[in-house]
């Protein structure tokens, strides 16, 4: 599978120059800049985060996310969500926008409340998904995920991983079925904020966010320690979580499960055998 060629990476000040235009005005001195999967961060405390988009595809897909954004600001969540600051801005081939601060700082692997930790699972998995919000998440893949694994992925697993592999995505499709629920998709991690006290402040980076069962976000909570999950979670949203990460990682799942095309096979393939010979 091919996608549209990667541009060139920007310079550290092109994006700068980017963040400018975006802010007039506003003190670039404490500015850092970051990358993610998509997008290019300029980080500005205390003021903003202006992210600049990698690759043509996240280009075109950051107004629907920008407008996904505002309806689950909407949602009242406990907690702050980055909520665009100015409008999807073109810089040549890339697209850019401000969003708000969010306060607090990520949690160091291995740490966390499980009350805590569930107080932000439930409110993610009950958030009323309206009509508009339906319309703006990725569009899940529904049960297609398992066959694009199976005949995309599976194939290209060294031989000796194969089998095993089919073997936990088929315990993974026998799953009881449950009503599908806002999943944020990339929880754990520098997306999730903390005062120093350890209260919830905010979550950022739904680029990821879409419907499905919502033991999905449990499992990428593990970043916090299974042992964590298991206390902030219902036995069997604990179980199904287990089950979904031992295919070969959850956070690799999410990647089929959210519907966006699989571009490189090659790489996807690589760091799943990575993953997968880590705990073997």
């Amino acid at each position: 599978m091919t996608g549209s060629p990667t541009p060139a990476a920007p310079t550290t000040n092109e994006l700068l120059e980017i963040a400018d235009a975006l802010l007039p005005g506003r003190s670039l001195d404490t500015a850092q800049v970051t990358e993610g999967n998509l997008h290019h961060v300029v980080v500005i405390p205390g003021t903003a985060a202006v992210r600049v988009s990698k690759r043509p595809s996240s280009a075109q897909e950051m107004p629907r996310r920008m407008e996904a954004l505002r309806e689950i600001a909407k949602a009242g969540l406990p907690f702050a969500v980055p909520e665009p600051l100015t409008p999807v801005t073109w810089f040549g081939e890339r697209a850019a926008v401000a969003v708000s601060w969010i306060g607090g700082e990520a949690q160091p692997e291995g740490q966390g409340d499980p009350d805590q930790i569930g107080k932000l699972l439930r409110a993610v998995r009950e958030v009323t998904v309206t009509p508009r919000l339906g319309q703006l998440l990725n569009a899940p893949r529904g049960q297609g995920w398992a066959e694009v694994l199976a005949e995309e992925v599976v194939p290209h697993l060294p031989g000796g991983w194969r089998s095993e592999v089919h073997r936990r995505l088929e315990a993974a499709v026998a799953l009881e079925a449950v009503p599908d629920a806002l999943v944020h998709g990339d929880l754990g991690g520098a997306n999730v904020h903390w005062s120093r006290d350890g209260e919830l402040i905010g979550v950022l980076d739904w680029d990821q966010a879409h419907l499905f069962d919502p033991a999905i976000d449990a499992a990428l909570m593990a970043w916090h320690g299974w042992d964590t999950v298991r206390q902030a979670v219902d036995p069997e949203t604990y179980r199904r979580a287990r089950v979904y990460d031992a295919v070969f990682g959850v956070g690799h799942l999410v990647g089929v499960l959210d519907g966006r095309p699989l571009v490189n096979v090659e790489g996807f393939v690589r760091s799943i055998v990575a993953w997968l010979e880590k705990d073997a």
